[in-house]
């Protein structure tokens, strides 16, 4: 599977302040939090579900990939999603070791793998 994802019953607003904390302490930081629900509905879509973009990034390890192959840049900033789904909040992302695969150089993936492992860990201790 090419994504990690895990069930709450947290409020979205909940679960994405709960996010920011858990990032911060592992030194993520969360550069963008696109609503896309209202960006959607700003340009006219029906579309009411609710559901959350966040892009995070460690800055340390965002330079130590990009120092290897300065085209895995187009692979980050990491994605986290959180929507609602049949009154249950859902939070996933794609596993970085899935993405950076594509490039095929093993000291990227050994840094992938440290990220998933911090990224999996966050859902799993908001959730």
């Amino acid at each position: 599977m090419f994504d990690y994802t895990v069930e709450s019953f947290k409020s979205m607003n909940e679960v994405v302040s709960a996010l920011e904390g858990a990032l911060k302490e592992r030194g993520f930081g969360v550069l963008w939090d696109l609503d896309l629900t209202g960006t959607l509905q700003a340009k006219g879509i029906d579309f009411t579900r609710p559901y959350r973009i966040l892009e995070v990034c460690s800055p340390q390890q965002a330079k130590q990939v990009l120092d290897i192959n300065i085209a895995v840049g187009y692979f980050l900033p990491c994605k986290i999603v959180v929507y609602e789904d049949e009154g249950v909040t859902k939070i996933g992302l794609p596993k970085p070791t899935a993405i950076i695969g594509l490039v095929g150089e093993p000291g990227i993936q050994d840094i992938a793998e440290q990220i998933e492992t911090t990224l999996k860990g966050v859902l799993d201790a908001v959730k």
